[in-house]
């Protein structure tokens, strides 16, 4: 029985992206995917500015009060 792993082949070398199977040699059929994006890294504010934010309004509620909108006068 055939039985599939993933693996990333890189520079050469085959890294697991889970467990290895369980065989010191065997022959193997290697078939080659697109290449995938990387995921996005996300990106962590400096601590520079951490708990300086300041929350003007939300979706609901107009930052402005209602007598100050001068397209409404």
């Amino acid at each position: 029985m055939l039985k599939s792993y993933e693996a990333i082949y890189e520079n050469g070398q085959v890294k697991w992206l889970s467990d290895a199977p369980p065989v010191i040699s065997a022959r193997v059929i290697v078939t080659v995917l697109e290449e995938t994006v990387p995921p996005v890294k996300r990106r962590i504010p400096a601590v520079a500015i951490a708990g300086k934010a300041r929350i003007l309004g939300d979706l609901i509620s107009p930052v402005v009060d209602e007598q100050d909108w001068e397209c409404l006068k």
